[in-house]
């Protein structure tokens, strides 16, 4: 059914649940699986390195790629093959983008939560999806 699976993993609790739920199915259906770990820039974080340089976004980029090392070590065990892919910018777009550059089948991310408020401000990033996935999109929920 599904032959390339894209995990999206941020580390969170719903992107923990999304990486059981994918390595789940990447499982049952034998399918090659592609790890993505997106590196979000905020408008705010942005315009305060352009005014005064710090090592922030050093420091961002290394808590992301060991997330993705943890992503990628849970895989492993549970018995799955595993490339690892770190994106910067936009999450929509970026998992939208890899999905299609590795032909993805089917693109797994976790559920979050949101306000009103940052659903407004931040938008959400499965519903942007629909509109940049060229495939099949779980979004998987944890128990609550």
């Amino acid at each position: 059914m599904y032959r390339t699976i894209l995990l999206a993993y941020d580390g969170s609790r719903q992107g923990r649940e999304a990486l059981d739920q994918g390595a789940e199915l990447a499982s049952l259906c034998q399918a090659r699986v592609y790890l993505l770990a997106v590196v979000t820039h905020e408008l705010g974080v942005a315009l305060a390195e352009a005014a005064a340089p710090s090592d922030l976004p050093e420091r961002e980029y290394q808590e992301v790629r060991r997330v993705l090392t943890e992503g990628a070590e849970a895989l492993r065990r549970a018995g799955l093959s595993v490339d690892t892919r770190l994106a910067a910018g936009n999450p929509a777009e970026e998992i939208g983008r890899m999905a299609h550059e590795v032909g993805a089948d089917l693109v797994v991310v976790g559920h979050r939560e949101q306000s009103a408020m940052a659903r407004w401000w931040h938008g959400s990033v499965g519903a942007s999806l629909l509109a940049h996935a060229p495939c099949s999109l779980l979004v998987a929920v944890a128990d609550r």
